[in-house]
């Protein structure tokens, strides 16, 4: 079919309003602060076999997994049992997931009763029962004590929502009422969703707007290609630690090779450490949308990121790595921890070979820390606290202070909105000063912030990199300082480490000061005595 390629931009840009509008559903409609405040949620759209091709504006991450969610999800679930009005839930890494708190929500979109599409809400709950309060529990030997699994099954129906299943899902979970509402906004996400895809299909014909997915994997395809044929054949390795959980608890090796040969590029995981000790294992899938978000990077274009961008791709993973741990392994942090140390490896890889595209190592942690707060019911308020910090220094600029990097996307919780909902007063928010490398270009400075518990007794869960191993300079430039965490108790210092559960008591004083950005380019030698 010969496409006009106005009606082609028109549609990707439908495409991709959709999918925006779906995750302003969600953080409009949502109860837990961390969607609707701290926005850690995404949305995306794939063509009726599953290959993704719409995203909004949200976590990187999430974004990327979802390319694979749909096909291996059609792998168990037959395209012919599924009907118009069906919406399903899932969170099981198997089937293009992370960790077990990203539920996805995924809607068959029909047209004249075909599969035009699927609309994809993806949301981090809160809590999804297990172990610890909040599903992140760090000496899990499995994740069966992380999290519930849930495999696909129906959560709506042309019929309503599917209030068993519902209720089952509350029955396992510490905030039932916050659960039932984030789940009832990610199902009017999809519905939305599912809206402005079947008025593109009116507006433009259904046989347009098919053939327009298709051509739009193509064109990605093609500007992936090209840029690959920039870039210098040749075979370029990196690698990055993780702070800890390989054997006796050593650092954790993330390796890459990179193989450019005209324009195909194979990205080799296979030296990566084996399964670790801690939760900080990942799902392969998680390694692919790392590797897909830094070969866009690579690419030095902003090119529309869909199934086609990735079929010049080939990304090996070896079983029993920390990268492909197998289905039973504990994942929690690996989802927003290990991830990024791809994305560093990666860059520390190409560093000499396209510096200009690339910054010195920032915040690649998501400096997590996860606040329960037992009520009296027996159900649990919970806060989790997504922090960023400094962002690496580029070639022609100092690093932002204060922000996220690379694969998170997520905003603070307001002071406001934490002091009204839970037992807790944040006495600093603060830049950390200083704590960005020293370059030509200075890396940019971390956080500070300070949490009062105000409550008998608070759980706590850490869950924080780059405590041990701080954002590497770039072309000469210094390190940026490491996190670090602290809990004052009744005036004494109290142990506590980047990953760890622990029961607060009232009157503690909960700080964590998080990473500063790497430098870019070697210091000036007059100005390294004014440093």
């Amino acid at each position: 079919m010969k496409l006009d390629p106005f009606v082609v931009e028109v549609i990707r840009h439908g495409l991709s309003a959709a999918a925006e509008e779906m995750s302003l559903v969600m953080t409009r409609s949502a109860r837990s602060p961390l969607l609707r405040e701290a926005g850690d949620l995404s949305s995306a759209i794939t063509d009726g076999r599953g290959d993704l091709v719409g995203q909004g504006r949200d976590i990187p991450i999430h974004l990327g997994a979802m390319a694979y969610t749909v096909p291996e999800l059609l792998k168990v679930v037959p395209r012919d049992s599924l009907n118009d009005g069906d919406a399903l839930i899932y969170n099981v890494g198997a089937l293009g997931g992370n960790h077990l708190n990203d539920v996805k929500v995924v809607r068959p979109v029909f047209v004249d009763s075909e599969i035009v599409a699927f609309a994809i809400s993806l949301a981090h709950w809160p809590d999804i029962g297990g172990t610890w309060p909040g599903s992140y529990f760090a000496k899990a030997i499995d994740t069966f004590q992380e999290a519930m699994r849930i495999p696909p099954v129906l959560i709506a129906t042309s019929a309503g929502v599917n209030t068993p299943i519902v209720q089952l899902l509350k029955a396992n979970v510490r905030d039932p009422e916050s659960c039932e509402g984030d789940l009832l906004a990610q199902i009017a996400a999809t519905k939305a969703g599912e809206k402005r895809i079947v008025e593109l299909c009116r507006e433009h014909g259904k046989a347009v707007f098919m053939a327009t997915q298709s051509r739009l994997h193509d064109l990605s395809e093609i500007e992936m290609r090209e840029a690959l044929r920039d870039l210098p054949d040749g075979v370029y390795e990196g690698e990055d630690h993780l702070d800890d959980g390989s054997e006796n608890n050593a650092p954790a090796r993330i390796h890459v090779k990179i193989t450019i040969a005209g324009d195909e590029a194979t990205f080799d995981l296979s030296e990566c450490c084996d399964r670790v000790s801690n939760f900080c294992n990942t799902t392969p899938f998680m390694a692919r949308s790392a590797v897909a978000y830094a070969a866009r990077i690579m690419s030095g274009r902003d090119m529309h990121q869909n199934a086609g961008a990735l079929r010049p791709l080939t990304i090996i993973t070896r079983p029993g790595s920390i990268l492909e741990p197998g289905w039973a392994a504990s994942v929690a942090a690996g989802n927003h921890e290990t991830s990024m140390r791809i994305v560093d490896a990666i860059f520390r890889a190409m560093q000499h070979t396209i510096p200009e595209r690339l910054s010195a190592g920032g915040a690649t942690t998501a400096g997590v820390l996860f606040f329960a707060e037992p009520r009296q019911n027996g159900s649990w308020k919970m806060l989790y606290e997504v922090h960023g910090g400094g962002e690496g220094a580029r070639h022609d600029r100092a690093g932002i202070s204060a922000t996220r990097v690379h694969l998170s996307n997520t905003s603070n919780t307001p002071v406001e909105v934490i002091e009204a909902n839970y037992a807790i007063r944040l006495e600093q928010q603060a830049i950390r000063r200083h704590s960005g490398g020293a370059g030509a270009h200075r890396g940019g400075d971390g956080v500070v912030r300070t949490y009062r518990i105000l409550a008998p007794s608070m759980h706590l869960t850490t869950c924080i990199e780059r405590m041990v191993i701080p954002p590497f300079g770039m072309q000469g430039g210094e390190p940026g300082k490491a996190c670090r965490i602290s809990l004052i108790r009744q005036g004494g210092n109290v142990p506590i480490d980047g990953k760890s559960n622990l029961v607060l008591q009232q009157g503690d004083l909960v700080t964590v000061e998080t990473c500063g950005g790497g430098g870019y380019g070697a210091v000036a030698a007059e100005m390294k005595g004014l440093r």
